[in-house]
């Protein structure tokens, strides 16, 4: 039961992050990302090689949201004040230290990171959500 109820969780966290990704990335952060770095050959390609790493990234997403929300869980039970912590902590160790990095070598505007980090937080509390309305569901 457990792991059924783990593997529920699993792809309908999976679903929505797959989603959301997909909308940031072909809406806003490729079409940026190429205007900005538009001097580099074949920049943000889209290609089975890069569609398999954007599979273990989304794996990688879901896992980490799943685990993270539910150490929340077990510290401040399934309250929202679990939800926001944990999709912002998954927020702040992924997306903003990722998005650090990319300002920092030059490699993204200011403008695209200011777009994309408040849609991933986004993404991550409903991650947060999606993964406690699972744990009740399956309770």
């Amino acid at each position: 039961m457990l792991l059924r109820s783990w593997m529920a969780t699993f792809v309908a966290v999976t679903l929505w992050i797959n989603l959301s990704e997909i909308f940031r990335y072909f809406v806003f952060v490729m079409p940026m990302t190429r205007a900005t770095l538009f001097m580099v050959p074949d920049v943000a390609p889209m290609n089975l090689p890069v569609f398999l790493v954007w599979g273990v990234w989304d794996t990688i997403l879901t896992v980490i949201a799943i685990w993270i929300y539910r150490l929340h869980e077990g510290r401040f039970g399934a309250t929202r004040r679990a939800v926001v912590l944990s999709g912002t902590t998954c927020w702040a160790l992924l997306f903003l230290l990722f998005w650090i990095a990319m300002l920092n070598m030059n490699l993204a505007r200011l403008e695209t990171a200011l777009i994309a980090l408040p849609l991933a937080w986004v993404e991550m509390i409903v991650a947060a959500l999606i993964a406690q309305w699972s744990a009740r569901r399956s309770a």
